[in-house]
């Protein structure tokens, strides 16, 4: 163990491609616990350290909680709970979840064999996660691990190297087009149907929530299509005062396909013309390039702040269960 990382309950650790940004801050920060505790003693240092975890998760954007006693869902929802962030219930996202305990689902359900490309969470949708959650329940037999990364670096990097791309990126942003069936398709990355999608099976409340969320909704023999957009592609991040590549960009266009969906019609500019494959592709190597891993262990939580760092799920051999949790 490091040395005393803030409050005398945590001290600092590291993990295998941990790295350093902004002039010394470690990404992610990683924290163990001081001495031996159960669960009843993490859930009050949360509590009591709550101002000194936030200004961890400000300079970082990313937090590792390792070799606590976390060993249930329902004890990873006690963590969720003691940081008080307000919930946020996952409507309007693509992905096949289901309800496991209080605040707590399935993370992607897809198939273990498939990736999950470099997102913010929701970030399609104008009401997105500020905090997303991760628990790792039980850990992968060989893979599965959760790559993170910062997302001003990409923007910073992307504005040096593609300025003209950028630069209309800024000036329309993004359209994002999705069909969904009726149900679920597990099979599927993006395999969440519209009645769970808007959490309902009446098509005229499901078109009030589309509208809600910014999206149009275009009713098929077998679903529908909906489109969102135009919705700006770079965000400002206000705490940190610094842009940040904020969007879904590269994960429409390399992973929003099923039997319904081709990512090549996933995802355009704002004006509806079609994006540079080069750019978009030379924007995945620098997510690659910039990313961290996390190989999980059993009892690990991470907290992301979403709006500062993306995720990404490698494949895996099963059995993997990665549980999540959203907060406004």
């Amino acid at each position: 163990m490091g040395a005393l990382a803030g409050p005398e309950f945590f001290t600092e650790g590291v993990v295998p491609e941990q790295r350093v940004i902004d002039h010394g801050i470690p990404f992610p920060q990683v924290l163990q616990p001081h001495i031996q505790s159960d669960l009843a003693s993490l859930v009050d240092a949360i509590v009591k350290n709550k101002t000194w975890l936030d200004s961890q998760l400000e300079q970082s954007g990313a937090i590792l909680f390792r070799g606590f006693d976390v060993s249930t869902a329902a004890d990873f929802d006690a963590v969720v709970k003691a940081f008080d962030y307000p919930e946020l219930p996952y409507v309007g996202g693509a992905a096949p979840r289901s309800s496991v305990v209080g605040r707590v689902f399935t993370s992607n359900e897809s198939p273990p064999d498939q990736k999950i490309p470099f997102h913010h969470e929701m970030a399609q949708v104008p009401e997105y996660p500020r905090k997303v959650f991760f628990y790792c329940e039980i850990e992968p037999a060989e893979g599965g691990e959760t790559p993170i990364l910062p997302s001003h670096l990409v923007y910073q990097r992307m504005e040096k190297e593609w300025p003209e791309f950028v630069q209309k990126l800024l000036e329309h942003g993004l359209l994002y087009t999705r069909i969904l069936g009726e149900g679920d398709d597990p099979s599927s990355p993006i395999g969440r149907g519209w009645q769970s999608t808007f959490l309902t099976k009446d098509r005229t409340e499901a078109e009030k929530r589309a509208a809600s969320l910014g999206m149009r909704l275009e009713w098929l023999e077998d679903g529908v299509k909906t489109v969102s957009g135009p919705i700006p592609a770079v965000k400002t991040d206000e705490l940190r005062q610094r842009r940040v590549w904020f969007n879904s960009m590269v994960a429409a266009y390399t992973g929003w396909e099923d039997a319904r969906n081709d990512p090549l019609k996933a995802v355009k500019f704002g004006d509806g013309t079609p994006l540079p494959k080069e750019a978009v592709m030379a924007c995945l190597d620098i997510l690659t390039e910039e990313s961290v891993s996390i190989p999980w262990r059993h009892g690990d939580v991470l907290v992301l702040d979403n709006i500062a760092v993306q995720h990404a799920r490698k494949s895996f051999a099963p059995p993997r269960r990665v549980l999540a949790s959203l907060a406004k």
